[in-house]
């Protein structure tokens, strides 16, 4: 099913989001004060080229609740809407819902991600 999900995923789009993610990513890191936030573009760019069979464990600390606060402020909230509507969209019908339960994982991601590892199911 995880491979399956995966090249219908990256088929139906998602290599063009893991594009755009991945050019942010190197947009933000030409500076210094950019390159946490291309890093987690990056990471975002890998969940959304195969989000089946991966999961998303939180860490947590200061730093990291600090950096996600001004990640929401400049860029999380409208990244999570726009996953969060796509998920609800998908849901619509019985086949389009595992494609929007990956929709909300990466929702969740986009608002929250310093401090979270993607790992393997």
């Amino acid at each position: 099913m995880r491979l399956i999900g995966n090249i219908l995923w990256i088929v139906l789009g998602g290599i063009e989001i893991a594009i755009g993610w991945a050019v942010i990513g190197f947009v933000l890191c030409i500076t210094i004060i950019g390159i946490p936030l291309g890093l987690q573009a990056f990471k975002m760019a890998g969940l959304t080229l195969t989000p089946f069979g991966k999961t998303v464990q939180y860490g947590g600390g200061a730093g990291s609740t600090f950096a996600n606060i001004i990640w929401i402020v400049l860029v999380g909230i409208w990244m999570a809407i726009g996953y969060a509507i796509a998920g609800v969209l998908n849901c619509i019908t019985i086949i389009g819902i595992p494609f929007g339960i990956q929709s909300f994982k990466m929702a969740k991601l986009a608002l929250w991600p310093f401090g979270a590892e993607i790992v393997d199911a």
